[in-house]
């Protein structure tokens, strides 16, 4: 009777142990445990997501960037188009002219030069007086006459400017004589022209007038 009562006692204590481990566990693994587990790796990748933008996000700014630039170009453009320098436009360098010499007969005669803008080119004359000499030497220099003139000269499409060259001042015999003359719209212009004269020109102390709209207002005369 003894040991019967023993045996049940066992099995009560064995059940008594395995219903507290059953409560241990549930306990330690209950659902609301697992949930809060399972939910920080989500929440973590949520606050990267919002302090880290996407790289949609940063293709779309670096688009609008992008954008901002191209109309800043834009603006530039527009204004370089509209020519604007020193209030009215670019300068004529040589090399944006055309030039034609024909010989004249009037005051003794004279070499008439008739400039205009090459095709697609609209520039100003805003030196008054173009830089002529026949040959190299100082002796082939043209000197300015101070005649007719118009600061600055707008030259495009059929505009023209002229300016007279005459060869000879002087009464006396003598001179050099030369097949070309060399014109250029500045002293220092990089690209003088070399320009055929239609016919031999003897030379001695020559004169230029000023560019001028009027071919009148291009005759040279010695004062």
């Amino acid at each position: 009777m003894r040991s019967r009562l023993a045996a049940r006692s066992a099995r009560l204590v064995l059940a008594a142990a395995a219903v507290t481990a059953l409560a241990a566990t549930s306990t330690a693994c209950s659902p609301d445990d697992v949930e809060d587990t399972g939910s920080s790796p989500a929440a973590s990748a949520s606050a990267g997501k919002t302090d880290s933008p996407s790289a949609g996000e940063s293709v779309s700014a670096s688009a609008s960037g992008s954008g901002g630039s191209d109309s800043g170009t834009d603006a530039k453009t527009e204004a370089a188009g509209d020519g604007d320098k020193s209030g009215y436009g670019q300068s004529c360098g040589t090399n944006d002219l055309d030039f034609k010499v024909t010989s004249e007969t009037q005051a003794g005669g004279y070499y008439l030069v008739t400039a205009k803008a090459k095709s697609g080119i609209t520039c100003y004359l805003d030196v008054n007086t173009p830089s002529v000499s026949f040959g190299s030497g100082d002796e082939g220099l043209a000197s300015p006459v101070g005649q007719g003139g118009e600061d600055p000269i707008k030259l495009t499409g059929s505009a023209v400017a002229y300016t007279g060259i005459s060869p000879k001042t002087t009464n006396t015999d003598g001179g050099v004589e030369f097949e070309n003359v060399i014109i250029s719209v500045t002293n220092d212009d990089p690209n003088p022209a070399e320009l055929k004269l239609p016919d031999t020109a003897t030379v001695d102390k020559p004169i230029v007038t000023n560019w001028a709209t009027d071919r009148a207002e291009a005759v040279p005369v010695n004062v």
